[in-house]
This record gives structure tokens, C-alpha cells and sequence, in this order.
């Protein structure tokens, strides 16, 4: 099986940073694309930022220029860098990652709570 840890998340101002990090671990092969999902209370989990297997990023409208994601592929760890928060970016932050593994399967992490607070 494959687990996806997170951890970074905490209380902030408005203005601040904080960098979230996802380690996955288990019986894996390969991973392919990774990336950050966030679900406000009430509200659908949206993509934030997702980095492929070879390095190509992809950003909602909504966190560029203030949000950077990275990953460390030796140790299957990815990251994001969140910079210039704002109250609206308050919420679980979920990690997810397509994983190979015996099959290639989608995976998601316990999710790690961000407050923004004005």
C-alpha cells in the first residue's frame, strides 16, 4: 500500500508563509504527477498546484505568483511553498499523488489544516 503524509500546516496571519510537505511511502515504483488540493469548509476540494513526473507545474489562478510547488524525487517527497497568504486560503490542504505501484493508482493524504487569519 502507499501512504501519503503531510505536514507544515498550522495558524498564520494574513501576509505570512508557511511550506506544507507530503512524503509518500510504501511499495512504490514510480511516481507520476503530484500535486495540492484544497477544500474550504462547505466547499468542493480544488486543485491548487500539481507537478508531473518530469517537472512541468500547474497553478490555479488563484495562488499565482504567491504559491510554489516542488518535489524531492528521491525521497518521494513533494512540497508547497505558500507565500503572501491570504484569509481565503484557509482550509485542508490535501496531498495527492498517481502512484505505481504493482498497478498505478490515485492517492490522497490525511489532509493538514491552514488558517489565515485578518
Amino acid at each position: 500500500q502507499v501512504q501519503l503524509v503531510e505536514s507544515g500546516g498550522g495558524l498564520v496571519q494574513a501576509g505570512g508563509s508557511l511550506k506544507l510537505s507530503c512524503a509518500a511511502s510504501g511499495t512504490i515504483v514510480r511516481i507520476n504527477g503530484m500535486g495540492w488540493y484544497h477544500q474550504a469548509p462547505g466547499k468542493q476540494r480544488d486543485m491548487v498546484a500539481r507537478i508531473t513526473g518530469i517537472g512541468i507545474t500547474n497553478y490555479a489562478d488563484s495562488v499565482k505568483g504567491r504559491f510554489t510547488i516542488s518535489r524531492d524525487y528521491a525521497n518521494n517527497t513533494v512540497y508547497l511553498q505558500m507565500n503572501s497568504l491570504k484569509p481565503e486560503d484557509s482550509g485542508v490542504y490535501y496531498c495527492n499523488a498517481d502512484v505505481t505501484t504493482y498497478y498505478t493508482g490515485n492517492y490522497w493524504g490525511q489532509g493538514t489544516q491552514v488558517t489565515v487569519s485578518s
